[in-house]
């Protein structure tokens, strides 16, 4: 399934609870208590959701025919069932998502927020009881900053649309700085609505020069600029082809991805707090957090889009300096192997060693390297070894860690996917101090000392601490302008169907008895 099923079982069994603690009386009989239920569930739109999800139309329709005097007790009792459908699943869908992220992605382990059944259905309940369910709505909602700015983009992005969109550039040769081109008017209009020529978008009209010229000016050009840097492109102030593909996304696409990432905000949010460490791998980034504050980041290269660096949480608990590199099996068999079959010089240029299973040295010229067995290559510590000079370890089945690298001109492009997997990252030093937390041992000259010495060593963390690897293909900058990454790993499309998949009806007789008048 690709919908959440409630905390406390499946949806109609929540009803059933809902009913049964107040001895199954009904619960909406309050007018003020339906018109904030109807105007709460048209608000869910704000968070992405589809209204219609839960039945908002047939609601209306239900409504008007059990407030007539000719309603029957049947029809008022299946208004009031549906609409505590509707309410409870709402509800969960704002503290936990809609889509179980398990069904999208095997090696989810992150914990979804458990709410005590019995206390989250007297709440329900009281908020009905007291016409309160505008604000438990909002009690409901995430109020985490990035998730209050993500529904103001949202909000921004569908008043542009309704506005018709903006404007799609035409092929034709590259814009340069300086140059006249006919397509400037349409550019400067693009940068006005996403935000990077002037202000943040605040409304869906803003204010448009009444005649611009086509000349590419500097202003435009700086424009251009931030707009490249915030989608991860090459920041040149040239419209390219890429540049001009990615202006030309319609408005439409991008508000599917932040609806997309409101989700995720919803999977994630209850996790971003105290200590820990995040690596936001489509963003190419790594970010450690004290008190839920960010306090350092940094760049890193992350796995190829053929070997996804995977989403999951785990607990940072020690480091090795001077590490030695075994290469893993699945780097062995599809990249090693083939050039080893070219020429066993392979293994000096990389510093490789062979060994058995137990460690012993082989002769390479004793291997049969079409069909090698019982094998380890190990390259020796030191600065060229793939790991760099330290590594940064957590628990995990997938062979995944972050480590130094000597390839650092790769820090220098946009889109950084470069590894077999694991998380390459920029001045690890630094991070490590932060991990480590122990100023009078473990400054930064005794960290160069102990490295400088070439000598393999673990040192243990004083105390674990956790690390959330995380995919995010909406950025929110400091200057208020919302940029989108490149969905590297092409997640989106397959949690945006999951998103838009219609929730059928529970309500299941069986699971109550019934709502007396």
């Amino acid at each position: 399934r690709s919908v959440r099923p409630s905390t406390t079982g499946t949806l109609a069994e929540a009803v059933a609870r809902f009913y049964e603690r107040h001895g199954f009386a009904p619960a909406w009989g309050r007018p003020g208590a339906v018109d904030q239920l109807l105007a709460s569930l048209q608000g869910m739109a704000a968070d992405g959701f589809d209204p219609e999800d839960f039945g908002l139309s047939q609601l209306r329709l239900m409504r008007a025919v059990q407030a007539s005097a000719t309603a029957t007790a049947r029809q008022r009792a299946q208004f009031d069932l549906r609409a505590t459908d509707a309410y409870l699943t709402a509800l969960m869908y704002l503290e936990r998502g809609k889509v179980d992220p398990a069904t999208l992605d095997p090696h989810w382990n992150f914990d979804a927020p458990q709410p005590d059944p019995a206390l989250s259905q007297l709440a329900a309940r009281t908020a009905v009881d007291e016409g309160a369910v505008s604000a438990i709505f909002e009690h409901a909602r995430p109020q985490a900053p990035i998730y209050v700015r993500l529904r103001a983009a949202l909000a921004q992005l569908r008043a542009i649309a309704a506005q018709g969109g903006w404007p799609a550039l035409p092929a034709g040769p590259s814009i340069k700085p300086g140059m006249d081109d006919p397509r400037v008017p349409l550019l400067r209009r693009r940068l006005l609505l996403g935000g990077y020529l002037s202000a943040p978008v605040a409304s869906a009209a803003p204010v448009v020069p009444a005649a611009p010229d086509d000349h590419y000016d500097p202003i435009l050009v700086d424009a251009l600029r931030r707009f490249q840097q915030a989608q991860y492109l090459k920041v040149d102030g040239v419209v390219g082809e890429s540049t001009r593909l990615a202006l030309n996304v319609p408005v439409a696409a991008r508000i599917d991805q932040l609806r997309v990432n409101l989700e995720r905000a919803r999977w994630l949010l209850h996790e971003l707090k105290g200590e820990f460490v995040m690596v936001d791998i489509a963003g190419y980034r790594v970010t450690y957090y004290r008190n839920g504050e960010p306090v350092w980041r940094s760049r890193v290269q992350v796995g190829r889009p053929y070997r996804r660096t995977p989403v999951f949480k785990s607990e940072i608990t020690y480091l090795t300096l001077n590490p030695t590199w075994t290469v893993p099996p699945t780097i062995l068999r599809k990249d090693v192997l083939p050039r080893l079959r070219k020429g066993l010089g392979y293994l000096a240029a990389h510093r490789l060693r062979v060994l058995d299973r137990e460690g012993r040295r082989l002769d390479p010229a004793s291997v049969d390297w079409h069909a090698p067995r019982g094998i380890v290559l190990r390259q020796d510590a030191g600065p060229g070894n793939a790991l760099g000079r330290l590594a940064i370890r957590f628990p995990n089945h997938y062979s995944v860690y972050m480590h130094d690298t000597p390839h650092q001109e790769l820090f220098a492009r946009e889109q950084r996917a470069f590894s077999s997997g694991c998380i390459r990252v920029e001045r690890p030093r630094e991070l490590a101090l932060l991990l480590l937390d122990d100023p009078q041992q473990w400054d930064r000259a005794a960290l160069d000392r102990a490295i400088d010495t070439q000598r393999t060593q673990t040192v243990t963390l004083r105390r674990p601490v956790p690390l959330l690897l995380t995919y995010w293909t909406v950025d929110l900058h400091d200057d208020g302008t919302l940029g989108f990454r490149p969905d590297v790993y092409r997640r989106d499309a397959a949690l945006l169907a999951a998103l838009d998949r219609r929730r059928p009806l529970v309500i299941a007789r069986s699971a109550h008895p019934g709502v007396r008048r």
